[in-house]
């Protein structure tokens, strides 16, 4: 990742926890390749070189339920710079894949539900349930519960002292730690015991929900030299395994946790099943690939571009799982209601609603996404689906492919406008196969309706920059990536805010926005929206709610309202999600599931075991 997270746009790789929302730019394939305006904490983690690794003997003994023992083979494209993802390189994709073997925090993302759910915390704190308080002089405080059965490796209960030394070790002035929402932890407020612990916030913020995960241990790591002794070994673990051995270039090796305190809610049994796991670097996809046709390899996640896909999905009559998810990365129409956009079109109708309407029917998603995804994914209905698909109103249902309703409001939009022609122009990047595809697909579509269209595609780098930036285009397309959450969620809301235009805010449609003027780059200076009325209004006034509250009926009361506000006045039109997949020998390896979050397909790993024992 270049100039990772913060609001410019930016080559989106990986991230640890977060609140991640990331405008997808410039990639040469269907879903690889994202840059993008993002709003993140990325989060960290270390390992410990006095923490005896457990090397479990082979053990083929069968309980009842599912057999133990076994060894299951990882590859990946990347191998990581560092165990430690505290550490710089730490937030490369592939120390997460490998950390959900021995990391644990407050929280994980369950792969059926793609909520978040408790980890070493016997539930996570709500308002409603009593884990946070907002406080009478403005703050906020939060309290953990921690699991009875909650201990590391080497056996020593996980307590109240290690979340504390995990935020001490995360606000050393000395680390070049991301501090993002930590550094808002008021000073001293924090109170540890032996199996609960709680802090105060300055202010209400949903970022908590994120926070502490995972967590360090202080017996084993205080007085070492944290970025530097953890860097090729992994401290005692609070996971399913436990660290073993890194062959540079090669692979890591992690055994089973003999102490590791979960068991399987379908069976009782302790978990994990295997002996071990090893993580395989295969820089090529296609050596990946072939190494696991050949079934050298058990697992893999691989670049999802459609025709990688269909390889894979060639092998599911020999026994391969193969697991194709719509992912966080997702694609959106949009338009621009700032004056720049007569820039691209001197004719642009941007804020007449019969004519956004009419390009809402006109636009055929399940060609778009038998085209360029080969029929993979179905097409979004709404931008929560990919947040919290459960809250999701599917608000953009009304807008049905229809062109002879597209037709009506054209017509429509013409004798409001006093215009015989409506003229579109059309701006992405042009250097993304997916979208000069969907370019080309969008020409008979708009002609069937009767809309002059146009292409006008750039560069990543120029329309990430100043096209972006300021507004130039007239009707456009990029993609936002969020994850589960509710800071995620409402924070894709504030891209939207009325409030908030460019320069300091990221409302790029500037939808609803007020003049920009005095700014030291004139393409920021500009006059009002062409569309600030009621709903705007409205939008703003229900998007500050939900900032200053963390109360959840509150809040999907108010996505509720906010998602139909957009999509009643086609402020956007959502897509599709880009692809995720990952395969599985099935006849190999059980309990595998894909996960789409940034949890990714080893979320689980404690769970599989082998088929063939």
């Amino acid at each position: 990742m270049t100039r990772l997270w913060h609001s410019r746009p930016v080559v989106f790789g990986a991230l640890l926890l977060a609140f991640a929302l990331v405008a997808a730019a410039c990639g040469d394939s269907t879903d690889t390749g994202t840059d993008a305006p993002t709003t993140a904490a990325p989060t960290t983690e270390a390992p410990s070189t006095t923490a005896a690794a457990t090397t479990a003997a082979p053990t083929t003994t069968e309980a009842p339920g599912k057999p133990y023992g076994g060894e299951a083979i990882v590859a990946d494209d990347q191998e990581p710079p560092t165990l430690n993802s505290f550490a710089p390189g730490g937030d490369n994709f592939i120390v997460s894949i490998i950390g959900e073997s021995y990391w644990a925090g407050v929280y994980k993302i369950d792969g059926f539900t793609l909520e978040y759910v408790p980890e070493l915390v016997t539930e996570l704190p709500t308002v409603a349930n009593g884990g946070v308080s907002v406080n009478a002089d403005g703050t906020m405080t939060v309290r953990y519960q921690i699991r009875d059965d909650a201990v590391w490796s080497d056996g020593v209960p996980i307590s109240g002292d290690d979340f504390q030394y995990t935020l001490e070790t995360i606000l050393d002035p000395e680390l070049p730690i991301n501090k993002i929402t930590y550094e808002d932890i008021v000073p001293g407020s924090w109170e540890a015991g032996p199996k609960t612990f709680e802090y105060t916030l300055a202010q209400p913020t949903l970022q908590y929900e994120s926070l502490f995960s995972p967590i360090i241990p202080k017996h084993a790591v205080e007085g070492s030299d944290f970025l530097n002794d953890w860097n090729d070994a992994m401290w005692p673990s609070a996971g399913p395994f436990v660290f073993d051995q890194w062959q540079k270039g090669e692979f890591v090796r992690v055994v089973r946790n003999d102490n590791y305190w979960k068991t399987d809610e379908e069976t009782g049994q302790q978990l994990p099943y295997l002996d071990s796991v090893i993580f395989r670097f295969i820089p090529e996809t296609e050596s990946i690939i072939n190494a696991f046709r050949a079934r050298e390899v058990d697992i893999i996640q691989p670049p999802p571009s459609t025709d990688v896909i269909e390889t894979l999905q060639a092998l599911e009559p020999e026994g391969a799982v193969v697991e194709v998810l719509s992912g966080p990365v997702w694609e959106h129409l949009n338009f621009q209601f700032g004056d720049n956009r007569f820039t691209k079109n001197p004719d642009s109708v941007n804020d007449n609603l019969n004519y956004r309407k009419a390009v809402a029917h006109a636009i055929d998603k399940d060609l778009i996404v038998d085209e360029i995804l080969a029929g993979q994914v179905e097409p979004l209905d709404s931008l929560v689906d990919v947040f919290a698909p459960t809250l999701s109103q599917g608000s953009w249902k009304q807008y049905d492919y229809n062109p002879e309703t597209a037709r009506t409001y054209v017509e429509a939009a013409k004798t409001e406008l006093g215009v015989d022609t409506i003229k579109t122009v059309f701006s992405t990047t042009s250097n993304n196969d997916a979208r000069v595809k969907l370019s080309e697909l969008f020409v008979e579509m708009f002609a069937d309706v009767g809309i002059e269209y146009t292409n006008q595609l750039e560069d990543s780098q120029i329309f990430f920059g100043e096209t972006l930036d300021f507004g130039n285009w007239d009707f456009g397309e990029w993609a936002w990536v969020g994850n589960p959450g509710f800071s995620d969620l409402v924070g894709i809301f504030d891209l939207m805010d009325p409030e908030s235009p460019p320069p300091d805010g990221q409302n790029y449609y500037r939808w609803g926005t007020a003049e920009v003027a005095g700014q030291d780059v004139d393409g920021f200076n500009q006059g009002p929206s062409s569309i600030i009325d009621a709903d705007t209004a409205r939008f703003a006034e229900v998007r500050d709610a939900m900032n200053a509250t963390v109360d959840q009926d509150e809040l999907i009361a108010g996505i509720a309202e906010l998602e139909n506000l957009l999509a009643d006045n086609v402020v956007i039109i959502p897509l599709y999600a880009r692809l995720v997949t990952a395969a599985a020998w099935g006849d190999e390896v059980g309990g595998f599931k894909h996960n789409p979050s940034q949890q990714s397909h080893t979320w689980n790993m404690g769970t599989w075991y082998r088929v063939d024992l």
